[in-house]
């Protein structure tokens, strides 16, 4: 979830969330999906939902825009993040994925088709994807993005989101 507020503290692992701090203004927080139910109309009750996927959904709602990160999984994205997706009131996003050869460019296409029938609105440039198991090692032992040149590509992705979710904001105000 990416809002447009000023971030807190600058630490530089290699997240996203991480950095994202090194750009003014920009705030992304992450959403745990863990505890979604199961896409289930009938779990809907006189127009609620149960209370996680409310909270889910105020989260959503809340967001000046989206960052999916997601590990490629047969082709596609996960079965918690599409379980995720179908829960109503999404907005603008772009996608960053992670897999070995041309899966990862497969799974961000199935979830661009997944994601229209919920209307969402991608950013399409610059794209973002990581072949994690070609040499050199990008990540350390601890999960740690390590690798300059990939940091600076997702950078470059959220200076993308943000600069777009400022002129949404400018053009609705």
């Amino acid at each position: 979830m990416v809002n447009t507020r000023a971030s807190g503290s600058s630490t530089n692992d290699g997240k996203a969330i991480d950095q994202s701090k090194t750009i003014k203004g920009l705030e992304v927080e992450y959403v745990d999906i863990s505890a979604l139910p199961l896409l289930n109309t009938d779990l809907e009750v006189n127009g609620t939902y149960p209370p996680a996927v409310e909270v889910f959904r105020e989260k959503i709602a809340a967001a000046d825009g989206l960052l999916f990160a997601s590990p490629e999984y047969n082709y596609s994205v996960t079965a918690p993040l599409k379980n995720a997706i179908l829960v109503p009131q999404m907005c603008w996003l772009t996608i960053v994925s992670g897999g070995g050869g041309f899966g990862r460019w497969l799974s961000q296409y199935h979830l661009r088709q997944i994601c229209i029938y919920v209307d969402v609105h991608f950013i399409n440039k610059p794209e973002f994807s990581l072949n994690v198991f070609a040499p050199p090692a990008k990540f350390d032992s601890d999960g740690n993005l390590h690798d300059d040149a990939t940091k600076e590509r997702l950078k470059a992705v959220l200076l993308s989101l943000y600069a777009f979710t400022l002129r949404l904001q400018s053009k609705s105000a």
